[in-house]
């Protein structure tokens, strides 16, 4: 509720609502569509409301190519599993992505529902285009193997890191940059710079989950390298210890500096896309990470609880990014936030500075800044609750009746 209580931020969420209204509407009929999408809503709220910027074909294919991999993640993510059991589904998940009778039960809620019945997700993916196929069979094959490495691998240093980040998300950039591709709508990008869109992404997850990732059972799986986090502890653990706090932020800024150094790739690429539905799809999730690193940098809370943006700003991103010039403000004004928010005494204050200087002269370069007064902090006005919820309804209600 208290995100509701921004003026500004009212329109957004009640735009962002209508949109997952008819996203439910627009689920198709067939059975093994409409499990695809209704699973996509499940697993990921956020990416089913960004997928919608596509169109149909390229929407279906996306939509197919994120639940193969959800549920490659699955399995790698599922503790549970014996090595000698995970290894070769990993290797081998590229090819039982043609095989409707396939199925490996594993993962908990709706990622156990996704893989008991995966039959649907490989039904819709024999439906689609043999460019989307194979571009979508690619990537699950060069994703298996990376993964199945890092199942018998630690992450010690940072090009460990930076290898298992490609693996697992650096890839998923290849692979939509060859779908974009395919659609006729772009140009074929660089694998450096789709490379970078899927790190930028990986690496805010990775820093946001900490304390998820540091309590999972039976066992923890953790990617923060010990090339940096041993630092500041004898253990990756220690960090989530009160008495830690000092050197946990260090650490943490250590970690969201690493995570900047792709931002400039990001602004490249997507500055070089065409088709404005491809762009609204790719520039949303990439503003939520610099604002998601902007909110974690030098907060403690990180090693406490779940920290992410609220739920109004995130609306508000959805409904304004329409131009370069929007993304350009955007990481500008997160970058800045970021920047107040910088300890001199840190030992990594000298290079998160310079970081966030070349994304701030990036953005400046471009002379197509605006200014939305983008923050990250609790609302300051509780006394207009009352009546912006009552005009929430009402807005709601009147766009629901159209």
């Amino acid at each position: 509720m208290g995100a509701l209580s921004r003026p500004e931020e009212v329109a957004p969420l009640v735009k962002m609502a209508a949109a997952a209204w008819r996203i439910r509407r627009q689920i198709p009929p067939q059975e093994h569509w409409a499990f695809a999408y209704d699973m996509l809503q499940k697993v990921s709220r956020s990416f089913a409301l960004v997928i919608q910027q596509l169109g149909p074909d390229l929407r279906n294919a996306v939509c197919i190519f994120y639940l193969v991999l959800r549920a490659l993640d699955t399995v790698e993510d599922d503790t549970g599993v014996p090595t000698e059991v995970k290894l070769p589904i990993l290797q081998e998940f590229y090819r039982h992505i043609y095989n409707p009778d396939w199925h490996f039960s594993c993962g908990r809620g709706h990622y156990r529902v996704l893989m008991d019945n995966f039959r649907h997700v490989s039904i819709a993916f024999l439906e689609l285009d043999q460019g989307y196929q194979n571009a979508i069979e690619e990537i699950t094959r060069r994703m298996g193997a990376g993964m199945a490495i890092y199942i018998c691998k630690e992450v010690e240093t940072v090009d460990d890191y930076n290898e298992y980040c490609h693996y697992v998300a650096g890839l998923v950039g290849y692979g939509l940059s060859r779908l974009f591709h395919a659609t006729g709508t772009e140009d074929l990008a660089s694998d450096q710079l789709s490379n970078s869109m899927g790190l930028f992404l990986q690496k805010t997850n990775i820093i946001r989950d900490y304390l998820e990732d540091i309590n999972e059972i039976p066992r923890c799986r953790m990617f923060w390298p010990r090339e940096i986090w041993s630092k500041y502890a004898d253990e990756l653990e220690d960090l989530k210890y009160e008495e830690n706090s000092e050197r946990a932020v260090q650490c943490l800024n250590d970690m969201v500096t690493n995570a900047l150094i792709h931002a400039e790739d990001c602004l490249q690429y997507m500055s070089a896309l065409k088709d404005n539905a491809n762009f609204r799809f790719c520039a949303i999730p990439q503003i939520m990470a610099i604002g998601t690193c902007a909110q974690c940098y030098n907060n403690v809370q990180v090693f406490r609880r779940v920290v992410k943006m609220r739920r109004g700003l995130t609306a508000r991103i959805m409904d304004e990014t329409k131009s370069m010039s929007d993304v350009y403000t955007a990481f500008y004004e997160f970058s800045s936030l970021l920047e107040s928010k910088i300890d001199d005494n840190d030992p990594s204050a000298a290079i998160t500075r310079e970081r966030v200087d070349a994304i701030k002269k990036r953005c400046r370069s471009s002379g197509l800044l605006k200014r939305r007064g983008y923050d990250l902090q609790k609302s300051q006005y509780r006394p207009m609750l009352i009546l912006l919820v009552l005009m929430l309804v009402a807005l709601m209600l009147a766009v629901l009746a159209k």
